[in-house]
C-alpha cells in the first residue's frame, strides 16, 4: 500500500462499535470485494468492501470477517479468514498478510487461511441463533452486478436456511457515520493532497490548455504524495461543459473569457477528499461572473452556520433553497411569478441548482450515514451548493468538507484551500 499502516486502535474501536448493536447470539459476516476482470488476463485494480475495511483495516481480496461476541470460545469472538500467502504468491504479487502482520493491522488476534473457513464456520453456526449479512444498503447503489458477498449470502442462506437473517447495514451506515479522530486525520491527509494539486494547477491554468491536461497535472501531484489518486471521477469542465453536472469526458479546450469547474479529491489510505473550485481560464473573472461566484460563495457560508447536531437534514436542504432563491432573484435569473407559480416538489430555484447540497464523506465519496436522523457531531459532511446557466456557457459550483463538532460549529478539512475571488486571481496571475 502507498499509505502508511493506519493504527490499529481505530478498528477495535469500530468493531467494539458494531457488536454493541448486534442481538444475542447473532454471527456478522463481512466479505472483500471480488477483483473484476476486464477481458483476457487483465483486471481493475482491486478495491477493498469498505465495510471490512472499516471494521478490520485489511485491504486485501478473499479476506473474510466473522464477529461473534457470543462465542463459547473467547478467540472465536474475532475471526479473520485470509488466503494462504506462499513465497511463489510474494515472487508474482509481492507481500501479502500473514498471521503476525494481519494482528498488526487489525488487532484480531485470531486469524485461519481461509480453506479453513467452512469448517469453523460449521461450528460457529452451531451456537448461533442470528446471522448478519452484509448486502448494499447504500440509497443510490446500483447492484445489477452481483458481488462476492452476495454469492456469499445466497450460499449461506442455502447452507444454514433455518437460522434467522438480519441485515447489517443499518449498523453500518451508524458505525461509519460517526468518525474516530484517527479517520478525521486521515481524511485531512486526503484534503492536504488535494490543496497541493488544486495549488499545482492555478498558475498552469490558461487559454489553449486542455481539459486532460489538468487533469494529468492533478495526478501527478497526488501520486507524489502517496495517493493512489482521484477519489472519485474527476470533473474538469470549462464553459458549457460546466453545466454538466457529471460531465467526466475532461477532453475540451480551455478557452479565454470561460469559467472552468472542477470537481475532484485525492484519496488517502482509501478515504476520500471531495473539492470543487471554478476558476477563470484567463486568471480573471468578467463582472457577472463574479457575481454568479459570490452569489454561490455566500450561499456556502450560510450553509455553514445551518449544519450542527440536532439538525434534521431534509430542513436543512429546505433552508438553503431559501438561500438560493434570494440569491437568483438578486441575479434577475428568477422573478417573483416564477416563485408564485413554483411546483412545491421542484421549486423555482431547481431550475439553476438542481443537485442536493451536502452528503456524507468518509470512506466512500458518497459516504453512508443516518439521512432520517439528526446530524451528529462527528458526522463529515461536503457542502456544495452551486448555479449553472447553459444559456451563458457558466457554471460554478464550490466545495469543502466538514467535521461537524460537539460544540455545535464545523471544523473545514479545506480552510486553507484558496476560494475567495481576489486570492484565486493573484494566484493564478502570480
Amino acid at each position: 500500500m502507498k499509505y502508511h499502516r493506519i493504527n490499529k486502535d481505530l478498528f477495535i474501536h469500530q468493531r467494539a462499535e458494531f457488536t454493541k448493536h448486534m442481538k444475542p447470539s447473532s454471527i456478522a459476516i463481512f466479505n472483500s470485494n471480488d477483483i473484476f476482470s476486464t477481458s483476457a488476463d487483465s483486471t481493475l485494480p482491486f478495491v477493498q468492501h469498505r465495510d471490512i475495511l472499516a471494521l478490520s483495516g485489511v485491504d486485501q481480496e478473499e479476506s473474510v470477517l466473522v464477529l461473534f461476541p457470543d462465542a463459547s470460545q473467547e478467540k472465536h469472538r474475532e475471526i479473520l479468514f485470509l488466503k494462504e500467502t506462499s513465497e511463489t504468491i510474494k515472487i508474482w504479487e509481492g507481500e501479502k498478510l500473514t498471521k503476525e502482520t494481519a494482528y498488526e493491522t487489525s488487532g484480531i488476534k485470531t486469524v485461519y487461511w481461509l480453506q479453513d473457513f467452512h469448517k469453523i464456520l460449521k461450528t460457529l453456526v452451531a451456537e448461533a441463533d442470528n446471522i448478519y449479512i452484509n448486502k448494499n444498503m447504500h440509497t443510490r447503489a446500483n447492484t445489477e452486478m452481483e458481488t462476492r458477498e452476495d454469492r456469499f449470502v445466497s450460499w449461506m442462506m442455502t447452507e444454514y436456511p433455518a437460522h434467522t437473517y438480519l441485515q447489517s447495514a443499518p449498523i453500518v451506515h451508524r458505525v461509519r457515520s460517526i468518525k474516530h479522530p484517527i479517520e478525521i486525520d486521515l481524511m485531512q491527509t486526503a484534503c492536504n493532497i488535494t490543496e497541493k494539486g488544486f495549488r499545482r494547477i492555478l498558475p498552469f491554468i490558461k487559454p489553449g490548455v486542455m481539459e486532460y491536461n489538468i487533469e494529468a497535472e492533478l495526478m501527478h501531484e497526488f501520486l507524489n504524495n502517496r495517493s493512489k489518486g482521484f477519489s472519485y471521477t474527476p470533473i474538469i469542465g470549462s464553459g458549457y461543459n460546466a453545466c454538466v453536472l457529471h460531465y467526466i469526458e475532461n477532453n475540451a479546450e480551455c478557452k479565454d473569457g470561460d469559467v472552468i469547474l472542477m470537481d475532484f479529491g485525492a484519496e488517502y489510505a482509501n478515504y476520500a477528499s471531495d473539492m470543487t473550485r471554478s476558476v477563470p481560464v484567463n486568471g480573471k473573472f468578467t463582472e457577472r461572473q463574479k457575481a454568479v461566484y459570490n452569489a454561490v460563495l455566500l450561499v456556502k457560508k450560510e450553509c455553514e452556520k445551518l449544519l450542527s447536531p440536532g439538525v434534521n437534514l431534509h430542513e436543512y436542504h429546505a433552508e438553503v433553497g431559501k438561500l438560493m432563491e434570494e440569491q437568483l432573484l438578486k441575479l434577475k435569473l428568477i422573478d417573483q411569478t416564477d416563485i408564485k407559480n413554483q411546483n412545491p416538489d421542484w421549486p423555482a430555484y431547481k431550475k439553476y441548482f438542481m443537485h442536493g447540497t451536502s452528503h456524507f464523506i468518509g470512506l466512500d465519496t458518497h459516504d453512508v450515514g443516518l439521512w432520517h436522523e439528526p446530524i451528529q457531531a462527528g458526522n463529515v459532511f461536503t457542502i456544495e451548493p452551486g448555479i449553472y446557466i447553459p444559456e451563458e456557457n457558466l457554471g460554478i459550483r464550490l466545495e469543502d468538507d466538514y467535521v461537524v463538532q460537539e460544540s455545535g460549529g464545523l471544523f473545514n478539512l479545506m480552510q486553507n484551500i484558496p476560494l475567495e475571488v481576489e486570492e484565486i486571481e493573484e494566484l493564478m496571475n502570480s
